[in-house]
């Protein structure tokens, strides 16, 4: 599957025209896929994400059997992502490249109570296999978790922010720096007796 260009739609469920039927995919070959949106859905991404811009985003991997019922999906996702500084927000641009592995697993359990307590898998790349599987959907995903959390321009940093109720002096870091070295000096003399 080769998609250059999905204006008409972003996925919304399994059913969506990007999703793979498990049961159509080949258990002995790899399902190559490639997606490149063009400007108009970027734009469409960038604003359901909160984002300033979007540009030159690529997800290109493929799907491959791994087992009896299980399945692999590796990829290459990069973009160029605009957003604002956290400290001045001015727009900082910033360029994303990183692999992608998601291991869908048919025999994960996923059925489970509210009340019951469940164990959080270590391995993040684990997902349930269900009767799809969306490279584009995961695309979106990745794109979302990979997203610079804090950009920052070179040379912004964040000043001293000192807050305090009228008539009451206010705490500065050099304070606390004197009362964490008369700790370590307590910690000393309570070693030595």
């Amino acid at each position: 599957m080769k998609v250059n260009s999905m204006t008409d739609q972003l996925p919304q469920d399994a059913t969506a025209a990007t999703a793979l039927r498990v049961a159509d995919l080949s258990q002995n070959a790899a399902t190559p896929f490639e997606f490149a949106p063009d400007a108009k859905t970027l734009s469409e991404i960038a604003t359901e994400m909160g984002l300033d811009k979007l540009r030159k985003l690529r997800f290109k991997g493929e799907i491959r059997g791994t087992g009896q019922k299980d399945w692999r999906l590796t990829a290459d996702i990069g973009f160029t992502v605009v957003q604002p500084c956290v400290v001045t927000l001015e727009p900082v641009t910033s360029r994303v490249d990183v692999k992608i592995v998601r291991n869908f697993l048919a025999d994960l359990k996923e059925d489970f109570s509210e009340d019951e307590e469940v164990e959080m898998h270590e391995d993040d790349t684990i997902e349930p296999l269900d009767t799809h599987i969306d490279p584009y959907a995961v695309m979106l995903e990745s794109l979302a978790l990979n997203l610079p959390q804090y950009p920052r321009q070179a040379g912004a940093a964040l000043g001293e922010s000192v807050h305090t109720a009228p008539g009451v002096a206010p705490m500065r870091d050099e304070d606390t720096r004197a009362f964490a070295g008369l700790a370590a000096l307590k910690d000393q003399l309570e070693d030595k007796g």
